[in-house]
């Protein structure tokens, strides 16, 4: 975690050293005044993600015409002096505000603030801050198209999720009928949690970086989140269970049975259709004699209630998208 940590840092550096430098460099090529500035637009305009890149740029394009026409506005009729910039900033920054351009405010306002240098505003001064704002931007999108999404890490991911839970399905199965079942102590959950959050990271930063929305992998890292949820607290009914009743050995079949059927595609119907019989069945055996054996029975017929949950849960996510196609 810490060395991606530095590596992103790294690379966001070296997105906005080139960023800035190049967007200098074209501008001064073009004799721009103010040509730093571009530097400063282009630095500005990177942000993490593809999506979030585009938008910010098309928002601060929008609030920088606004700008000139205020702008304009205010130096025509205050003429180019400090009063018309002080009345041009009370006007913008109130309608930045409500269009929520929070970003445009101070690097459209410095733009701004060059005709007052310039000590005019006429076509070619404001083609000047326009071309140092296209020039700025478009290194600003230039550095982030880079950015795609990284389908492979998350189907590995989620082939990790997916293996992590089928090793707690089978040492349920296990624990089931075998009380002295070592080392059976929660522990796995652990690793499940820290799979399961650089999971949901990576399909949150992937979906960012795509224009046409895309929550397959998102929303399925999220059903794997509520049924692990279910799963702690089957583990914790199976470790409630210390007198395995003789009904165990169907569910701890059946819990093998859901471990090797595990996989994205499968819809649990089957699955589900069986556990139904299971339960049938459960409802014909005898009585529970003792009182350690009736507690198991309890514990066992919760856990079947939680395995059913477990199951549906995949098959409401599965279900419509084998409709769709």
């Amino acid at each position: 975690m810490i060395d991606k940590r530095y590596s992103l840092m790294i690379l966001n550096s070296l997105k906005m050293i080139f960023a800035g430098i190049s967007s200098i460099c074209v501008a001064s090529l073009f004799n721009l005044d103010f040509a730093v500035s571009a530097g400063i637009v282009a630095m500005l305009s990177i942000m993490p993600s593809k999506k979030e890149t585009f938008h910010t740029a098309f928002s601060r394009l929008a609030g920088f015409l606004t700008a000139l026409f205020i702008s304009f506005l205010c130096f025509k009729m205050f003429g180019i002096t400090l009063t018309a910039y002080f009345i041009y900033l009370v006007f913008y920054i109130f309608i930045c505000q409500y269009f929520k351009w929070f970003s445009s405010i101070v690097m459209n306002s410095v733009l701004i603030s060059h005709f007052l240098t310039f000590g005019k505003m006429d076509i070619s001064t404001v083609l000047n801050e326009i071309f140092i704002f296209l020039i700025g931007v478009t290194f600003g999108i230039l550095v982030n198209l880079h950015l795609h999404k990284k389908q492979f890490q998350i189907d590995k991911l989620k082939t990790r999720l997916d293996n992590e839970i089928k090793n707690v399905l089978n040492r349920m199965a296990q624990r089931i009928t075998d009380d002295k079942l070592q080392n059976y102590d929660g522990s796995c959950f652990e690793n499940i949690h820290e799979i399961l959050f650089e999971a949901k990271s990576l399909a949150f930063e992937n979906s960012k970086n795509q224009f046409k929305p895309e929550f397959f992998d998102l929303n399925y890292i999220n059903m794997r989140e509520n049924q692990i949820q279910i799963l702690y607290e089957m583990y914790k009914r199976v470790k409630n269970i210390h007198t395995p009743p003789f009904t165990a050995k169907m569910i701890s079949d059946f819990l093998k049975k859901t471990a090797r059927e595990y996989h994205i595609q499968n819809d649990c119907s089957s699955l589900l259709h069986e556990l139904d019989i299971i339960k049938m069945q459960m409802k014909e055996k005898p009585l529970p004699q003792t009182r350690e054996e009736f507690e198991s029975r309890a514990e066992l017929y919760t856990l079947l209630q939680l395995i059913t949950e477990f199951l549906n849960l995949k098959n409401s996510f599965i279900l419509p998208l084998k409709k769709s196609f």
